[in-house]
């Protein structure tokens, strides 16, 4: 396969799974504006430093408020990250290798695009904002339906599956990370773990993941409970270990490139040895974003190894 093609491969699923994850991350602090009284403050400004692009936003938008700050993280075109972005951009790789994919998946992708353009501006008001989040969501979980049904399993399967599971292990953590980030200001000191708890439940429904929650851990969420489980689940697909182990499983399908193992090793280590307990008594935000450098440097040995020259 030429190095391009599986690129726009790699590309194009990273794009899909950022594009639900994005929508996943506003879920999280809409979650829970529909749960907190109206007594507590909610900021939503946490969200723009979880995604790394606080400098770019305040470039543009001059106050972090709730409609500037759903504007660049969803529709703003000028976000490289936003989910209007994202599913451009899916699109328009797909726009050179259409041959590689079924017709179906373009079919479904610029549906996406078009709903986005048409009723995008509905999700800055809250009574539609839910329903939007929904539409997105079902929308690429469809197109990753679609992939894994109709989709030969050679190596551009491959490099689909690579990008998935390194895009929703980064965007896990990045919706980690806004849980912990002080989103919400209790009055009184003594309900903070209260409300520190609501943002931990708010983060696994984001992440369809409070289900699964109950049924194998069986404890009332808290930071440490939800920490372990989106962190080390072996069986939750979105997982941070769950996508690391499967990224083991695909490489050995692939060209042998040992600095991406090494870099694979390094992040698989990192979270492993990571304990959820000091974690949530401490600042989760900064293992975070410890965990997206390593990750980074993970897409940039796969670049390097596989993309380049």
């Amino acid at each position: 396969m030429l190095s391009r093609v599986a690129n726009q491969l790699y590309w194009f699923s990273r794009y899909l799974r950022r594009a639900e994850n994005t929508a996943r991350l506003v879920g999280v602090g809409s979650l829970l504006q529909l749960d907190l009284p109206r007594s507590v403050r909610f900021t939503w400004r946490p969200m723009i430093a979880t995604v790394g692009a606080e400098e770019l936003f305040l470039g543009v938008h001059p106050e972090p408020d709730e409609a500037h700050v759903l504007d660049f993280l969803l529709l703003d075109a000028r976000n490289p990250s936003s989910l209007r972005s994202s599913v451009d951009q899916a699109r328009e790789i797909l726009r050179g290798i259409r041959d590689a994919l079924p017709q179906e998946v373009w079919e479904a992708v610029n549906d996406l695009h078009l709903y986005i353009d048409g009723d995008g501006g509905r999700v800055l008001t809250r009574r539609y904002r839910m329903d939007f989040i929904g539409r997105i969501t079902d929308g690429c979980l469809k197109v990753s339906g679609l992939l894994q049904a109709n989709v030969s399993r050679d190596i551009g399967f491959h490099f689909l599956r690579l990008g998935t599971a390194l895009e929703q292990a980064d965007m896990t953590t990045r919706i980690i990370d806004a849980g912990a980030s002080g989103l919400v200001t209790p009055r009184h000191e003594e309900d903070r773990e209260a409300f520190q708890n609501m943002q931990w439940m708010a983060v696994l429904r984001a992440l369809a993941a409070y289900q699964m929650y109950r049924r194998h851990v069986r404890q009332r969420v808290s930071a440490a409970h939800a920490l372990s489980f989106l962190l080390h689940d072996t069986e939750f697909p979105r997982s941070v270990q769950f996508c690391l182990s499967r990224l083991q499983r695909i490489l050995p399908s692939m060209p042998p490139r040992p600095p991406v193992d090494r870099a694979l090793v390094r992040v698989s280590g990192l979270v492993r040895q990571a304990d959820p307990a000091m974690l949530a008594a401490g600042d989760p935000a900064r293992f975070m974003d410890e965990a997206q450098l390593y990750l980074g440097r993970l897409h940039a040995a796969i670049a390097e190894g596989y993309f380049t020259g």
